[in-house]
Formats: C-alpha cells, structure tokens, sequence
C-alpha cells in the first residue's frame, strides 16, 4: 500500500510544478524587444548594445568622419588627454552633469529660477569640449565598444537638446516648460551616464592596458634572452615568464618595453620604428599610438598612459638582463611637485 501512496504524491507534485511553470510562461514577456526591456540589471542592456550590429553602419559612417577630422597631431592629442597622462573627456564630462543636476534640484525651490538658468547654460557650454573629447575618444575603440559609445553618444546629444530647449523656454517666460524639459534632460543623461561608466569600466575604455610591472622592481634583474636571438633593428617579442616583452636591438644596446599596448592591449612588437623629435619610437599597429622606445613616454595617443618601460644590459655570458625602469630624477621631482 505505501508504493501507490508515494507515486500519487510524486504525480501530484509533477502536476503543480507543470501547472506553475505554464502560469510564469504566460505572465513571461515574448520577443526580442520585451526580454530587453525585462533585462534584471541594467548591464544587460548594455551589453545587448555590444551585440547589435543594426548599430555597425553609423559607427562606421560617423566614425570615418572624426578620423578625417581629427588627423594625428598636437590638437589631437590634446582632446585624448596625452599632455595631462589620463584621458580628458572623463574630468570634462562631469561639468555638464553637476551644472544640470544642481539646476533640476534647485528647480524644487522658489526664488530660484536665474540660478537655475544659469546652471543650465554653463552645463551647455561645458558639453561642447566634453563631447569632442569623448568623439576622439571613441574614434579610436573597438566595434563593440563603439556600439556601446555611439549610444551613450546619442543619449547625452538628447539630454543636451532638452536643457537647450529648458533654456529657451526660460528666457521667454515659461519656467514651467523649463523646468520639466530640464527634468526630463537629466532623466536622459543619466542614462548616457550609466552607458559611459559601462564603457569605461566594464569595457575598459580609458583605462590602462598594459601589464603591471612595479611587483618585479624588487626582485632585481632577470634574464630576458641571449643578445644574439634578437634581431638587430627589428622589434622582437619575448617573454619574462608571463609578461610579454616588446625588444628592439641596436647593435648591443636593447630597448624594453612591455609588448601590450597601453591604450588597448595592442601587440607593439607588430607595430613599426619611427622617429619623433630625434627619439626612437614604436607606433601601435592598432590605433597609432606612439611611445618612446628608451622610457615609454607616449608621443601621440590615443594612449595617454606610459608605456612599461624596463632597463637593461647584457651580462658577462651574453644574455640580455632586464630590469623595471627607474624613474629618472627629474620625474621624480615632477611627481612629487
């Protein structure tokens, strides 16, 4: 009597789990656009833009047209950051965004609707930099980090016009239209926030790419390769147990560098020897960028980070030793002022 017992009970079970999981099927969203919307965080939207390749033709459209504009040269290098060594569009992005917060909180009160305007036309102003800064930026990423950058692009353009059109409705008399356009505008920015703050911190974007090296200071000099495996004049990769090394001999002198491209991980040792104001230099074969073989010192970005840079010497038995780089004096005084 117990065995029919136990199946009655495993079959009523069976047929509640199967009666709940036909309810939760109905009440679930059906299509691609519903399971977007019902996406539980927010990155999985983000990273559903990384995947969309509906936004491949205007990436490519609008990305010609700011290499064309922005050639590679001083003026360039400034809207990158190289001459502050970080990137510039994250420390200008923030004006525009606290000028526009500050005007929608202080839109709440009375008595403040010229603070509030004011706010609003110096976060307009603040958005042109910002925004040709981040266009260079964003010029020089990969597809998918693209896809994800035109967005937030997209998104910050939108909230820019609604503070715009906030200003005008306050200059002819109509606050209260200013007030919800601005509302609205900030609603729209922080979401073009979130999409930048994904770009730069879950794609890296900005970031230094590059592996770290100050852990083997400490640890004195290591035997990289015999001087008479390197190519003289030729770019080499080699390895230092994990970390890949980009090596250029000439005659018995070896520059090192760490073979990762600080901007975005790019192989050096695939890049090409230039000169730039009487240095030797290596360009990066993915996006240009142009460190200074003897110390890593970026040239031209889009990097705006130095490059790894390591001492070396040959030893008595004709290996090359390497070492990281000490920090020359001067530099030293820099950082420290």
């Amino acid at each position: 009597m117990r065995q029919p017992h136990g199946r009655l009970v495993r079959r009523d079970a069976g047929r509640r789990a199967a009666t709940q999981e036909r309810r939760e099927t109905k009440r679930r969203p059906k299509g691609p656009v519903f399971a977007a919307l019902s996406a539980s965080r927010p990155a999985a939207l983000a990273e559903r833009i990384e995947r969309a390749p509906v936004l491949d033709r205007p990436v490519r459209a609008l990305s010609g047209t700011v290499v064309r504009a922005l050639p590679p040269g001083p003026r360039t290098d400034v809207l990158h950051g190289v001459p502050f060594g970080q990137p510039a569009h994250p420390a200008l992005v923030r004006m525009p965004l606290g000028c526009w917060t500050s005007a929608v909180l202080l839109d709440l009160f009375r008595g403040t609707e010229r603070a509030s305007g004011t706010l609003v036309a110096v976060g307009l102003a603040a958005a042109m930099p910002s925004a040709a800064t981040g266009l260079a930026d964003w010029s020089a990423l990969h597809r998918h980090q693209q896809r994800v950058g035109l967005v937030h692009a997209v998104s910050q353009a939108g909230a820019a016009t609604l503070f715009g059109v906030s200003l005008l409705a306050r200059l002819t008399g109509r606050p209260g239209n200013g007030k919800i356009l601005s509302a609205g505008g900030l609603a729209v920015a922080t979401v073009g926030a979130y999409l930048g703050g994904h770009l730069a911190l879950r794609l890296g974007a900005g970031a230094s790419h590059a592996e770290p090296i100050g852990h083997l200071a400490a640890l004195g000099w290591h035997d990289l390769c015999p001087l008479d495996d390197l190519p003289d004049g030729q770019l080499a990769r080699r390895q230092l147990g994990y970390l890949s090394l980009l090596a250029l001999r000439q005659g018995q002198a070896v520059h090192v560098l760490s073979d990762h491209c600080a901007h975005l991980g790019g192989p050096l040792h695939q890049g090409r020897v230039i000169t730039v104001r009487e240095a030797d230099c290596v360009t990066c074969p993915w996006h240009g960028s142009t460190f200074r073989l003897s110390d890593g010192a970026v040239m031209h970005g889009p990097a705006t980070a130095r490059q790894p840079a390591f001492e070396s010497r040959i030893s008595d038995v004709g290996w090359v030793q390497v070492r990281p780089a000490r920090a020359s004096r001067a530099a030293r005084r820099r950082a420290a002022g």
